[in-house]
């Protein structure tokens, strides 16, 4: 377990490294596009570790402001304040701020750049479906995420998809309003370069491999964080009937969104369980493994 931890915490400063790498690539690409390569490859470079930067600090608040999550009263949320102690004393982790989503379909998430400063939201309609065991399992399952510093790096992934999709988006329309030709010099248009041709094909794509980037975030660390709650509860079978009762709802979570659909205990998305032509489509952008995958796991422990 714990080298999984210590190999999570690797791979989590691999794929940082490998947003940013990104990001200067799809600058490099605009670069190619509009002549002057060097200038949009530095100006990438700052734009990416500017983001890098930002979200480290920021992209916790900014998870928690899409998702429309809101601080949960003690008053109110008794329940889930208590096993959220609980399970922190269990755990050895200091208690993370607690919020609520007001949203029918069950889910929840966490978010954070540490331990010291993270954050757990669920939604209205898991507190509603689930009983005190299975949600006991699933706070563990996001208290798992925490502790294995999962967190981080889902966190900054946030901020980074959308980075590149604003970077592809904007160049996009650069080209569009100068009507696909920018001179490299003089009135010669640079629309026979074969680097332009490239530079349009990577802008084209960047936004599905900016989506496969975030599914490699989420899918292995899921299975580490389930593992971890039924350490914390000892009681696998109340995260197991949490996940049974969240593979038969068919609801999408109308707070998430494709930036943040990696940080959710299921995928939250439209498209989970497509067994129709577009089934192989969608299974390639799942951010999470399959739920009969994972409670087939949880039944062998």
């Amino acid at each position: 377990m714990f080298e999984l931890i210590r190999s999570n915490k690797r791979r989590s400063v691999a794929l940082v490294a490998c947003f940013m790498l990104f990001i200067v690539l799809v600058g490099a690409a605009i670069g190619a596009l509009v002549g002057n390569g060097i200038a949009f490859t530095l100006v990438a470079l700052v734009f990416s570790g500017s983001v890098a930067f930002y979200s480290y600090w920021r992209a916790d608040k900014i998870a928690l402001k899409i998702s429309r999550a809101e601080p949960a009263s003690e008053i109110q949320y008794q329940r889930l304040h208590n096993i959220v102690e609980g399970l922190c004393i269990a755990a050895g982790l200091p208690k993370p701020g607690v919020y609520v989503i007001d949203d029918p379909a069950p889910n929840a998430f966490a978010t954070g750049r540490n331990p010291e400063h993270a954050a757990i939201a669920v939604t209205s309609g898991l507190l509603e479906m689930l009983n005190r065991v299975e949600l006991e399992g699933v706070i563990a399952h996001e208290l798992g995420h925490i502790k294995n510093y999962d967190i981080l790096v889902s966190t900054l992934a946030v901020t980074m998809v959308g980075a590149v999709a604003l970077l592809a988006d904007g160049a996009i329309r650069l080209m569009w309003w100068n009507g696909g030709r920018v001179s490299r010099s003089g009135d010669r248009s640079n629309g026979n370069n074969p680097l332009a041709y490239a530079g349009f094909a990577l802008l084209i794509l960047s936004p599905i491999i900016a989506k496969a980037m975030q599914a490699a975030v989420s899918r292995s660390r899921e299975t580490l964080a389930d593992v971890t709650a039924c350490q914390l509860t000892r009681y696998p079978p109340g995260l197991i009937s949490a996940l049974e009762k969240l593979k038969e709802d068919t609801t999408v979570t109308h707070s998430a969104s494709m930036a943040t659909a990696h940080l959710w205990i299921e995928q939250p998305m439209s498209g989970v369980g497509d067994n129709g032509k577009l089934g192989g489509i969608h299974k390639m952008f799942d951010t999470h493994p399959p739920l009969d995958e994972r409670i087939a796991l949880l039944r062998e422990l």
